[in-house]
């Protein structure tokens, strides 16, 4: 399935999603405020986690997560979810992330691996991403794709992004809020523990670590490539220029069936956070 093309200056949405890109940022973020048929499942010093069940007995599943930033401004958590060389310091689940391309000057193309938690096998996931500042409002989201460089690799699962989303809030010059909601196909029936496990530990840990990330990043940016941020100045940007000729939809059924249902946690951890948390 083709990718439509889009204006340069709004977000992109999902393909089969026709609504305009200014009525699809405001649906965006009047789901983050929804309430009806989430069950919050973790509460706590300003931290929240919602779950949404989409299938009973599946692990399709939505996860929204909501997050008060004190002393983080909204454009240093935007910078620090844009910024891919500081993830990769911060980010422990990250086993491999680049860049592949710009399609606009707000819309590019990239690649993320992360580990999941054992015994489950790694997950791995092709995005394209726009952005959208508002004000002192941001708005990045993503979704799947397929690009042909880059097919599934066979130490990997190739999990899907159905839409991922975060919506930060700026709550005067030294203070912030942030919203995360994703829907996320790990691609495979995963146990019900991994659902659990991911919303009511792995995603609020993910969280504090992100927060963690944007009280240190003044100082860690000053020190590396101060200037350089090309998602503000995209003049700066060094990245190939991809067609969406070369993008299609990456549609869940395509991919090969992981069947990890049978599999029981271990003690060990080897990922500190799992599909929902680690999103790109």
């Amino acid at each position: 399935e083709p990718l439509p093309a889009r204006p340069t200056a709004s977000l992109l949405p999902r393909p089969g999603n026709n609504t305009p890109p200014e009525t699809f940022s405001s649906g965006f973020r009047a789901e983050c405020e929804a309430a009806a048929g989430w069950s919050l499942t973790y509460s706590r010093a300003g931290l929240a986690v919602w779950v949404q069940l989409l299938e009973p007995d599946k692990s399709l599943h939505r996860i929204k997560c909501q997050m008060e930033c004190k002393d983080v401004a909204a454009e240093t958590l935007y910078d620090v979810l844009h910024d891919i060389e500081y993830r990769k310091k911060w980010d422990t689940n990250v086993i491999e992330t680049f860049d592949i391309g710009k399609l606009t000057v707000n819309a590019d193309v990239g690649y993320y691996a992360w580990k999941c938690p054992k015994p489950l096998k790694n997950r791995d996931v092709i995005t394209l991403r726009s952005w959208l500042p508002m004000g002192t409002d941001y708005i990045i989201m993503n979704y799947s794709v397929k690009h042909p460089k880059y097919p599934p690799r066979k130490d990997m699962v190739r999990a899907v992004s159905i839409l991922t989303g975060y919506w930060i809030q700026g709550k005067g010059a030294t203070n912030c809020a942030l919203t995360y909601l994703a829907q996320v196909d790990p691609k495979g029936s995963l146990p019900k523990w991994v659902v659990n496990k991911s919303s009511q530990f792995l995603a609020p840990k993910a969280m504090k670590k992100m927060y963690k990330a944007c009280l240190k990043y003044p100082d860690w940016k000053q020190k590396h490539n101060p200037h350089f941020k090309p998602w503000l100045f995209p003049e700066q940007s060094t990245l190939p220029a991809v067609a969406l000729s070369e993008l299609s939809i990456q549609h869940a059924d395509s991919l090969e069936h992981i069947d990890e249902s049978a599999l029981s946690e271990t003690k060990d951890d080897r990922g500190e956070a799992s599909d929902e948390d680690s999103v790109n």
